[in-house]
C-alpha cells in the first residue's frame, strides 16, 4: 500500500474555467507539473479527483471530460509529471451520489484499485469540499489559494492542515511534513 496525494483538477492543477469542455482551454497553473512530479519522487501516488457536474447538468458529455483529461495528462507529461489516475464524478449536486466530493466514493474507488494507504495520504484543492473530503476519508488536507481558494472563507482555512499559495508549495509542504512525521515516528527531533 502506498500513500497518495489526491489533487483537485480545476483551480488547483489547471486554470479555473467554469464548465470546461474544450481540451484547448486546458492551461496548467504554474508549478503544476513540478508538483505532480515532486509528489511521485517523494513516494506518493498522484491522483486527480474531480467533480464534473456539467455532465449531469447536460452542459457537456463524459467524452468531453475525458478529452480534457487527456490534454491535461499530455501537458503534465511534457513537464515530467505523470498521474496514476483520474477519477471523475459526473453527477449534478441534486443527484446526491456517493462519489461527489466531499463524499468519499471516488477516494474509496481509487484506494481499492490503486492499493492506497489513506492514513498517509493527502488532498490538495481549492475548495471547502476538498478539505471536507480529506476529513471524511481520514486524510490530511492542504487548501491552495489558486482558483476559488483565495476566497474560500475562514472555515476551510481553519480545517486545512496547511494553506499554500499554489499546488507546488502545497506538495513541498506535504513532503517536508511527511519527513517530519517519519522523524517523529523514529523518535528524532522534528
Amino acid at each position: 500500500m502506498k500513500p497518495c496525494v489526491f489533487f483537485d483538477r480545476d483551480g488547483t492543477l489547471i486554470e479555473e474555467r467554469n464548465y470546461l469542455a474544450d481540451p484547448g482551454g486546458v492551461v496548467l497553473l504554474p508549478g503544476a507539473a513540478d508538483a505532480v512530479r515532486r509528489a511521485r519522487e517523494a513516494g506518493y501516488l498522484a491522483v486527480i479527483l474531480t467533480n464534473q457536474s456539467g455532465v449531469g447538468r447536460g452542459y457537456f458529455t463524459l467524452n468531453e471530460v475525458e478529452a480534457v483529461n487527456r490534454r491535461l495528462r499530455e501537458l503534465l507529461a511534457a513537464g515530467r509529471g505523470a498521474l496514476d489516475g483520474i477519477y471523475v464524478c459526473p453527477h449534478a449536486p441534486e443527484e446526491d451520489c456517493p462519489c461527489r466530493k466531499p463524499r468519499t466514493g471516488l477516494v474509496e474507488q481509487a484506494a481499492r484499485e490503486l492499493e492506497i494507504d489513506l492514513s498517509g495520504s493527502w488532498v490538495v484543492g481549492d475548495k471547502a469540499a476538498d478539505v471536507e473530503l480529506a476529513r471524511n476519508a481520514g486524510m490530511r488536507a492542504v487548501l491552495v489559494e489558486t482558483g476559488y481558494g483565495a476566497s474560500a472563507g475562514e472555515e476551510p482555512r481553519r480545517m486545512a492542515d496547511f494553506v499554500a499559495p499554489d499546488v507546488l508549495a502545497a506538495v513541498e509542504w506535504i513532503v517536508k511534513a511527511s519527513m517530519g512525521d517519519e522523524r517523529a515516528k523514529q523518535g528524532k527531533a522534528v
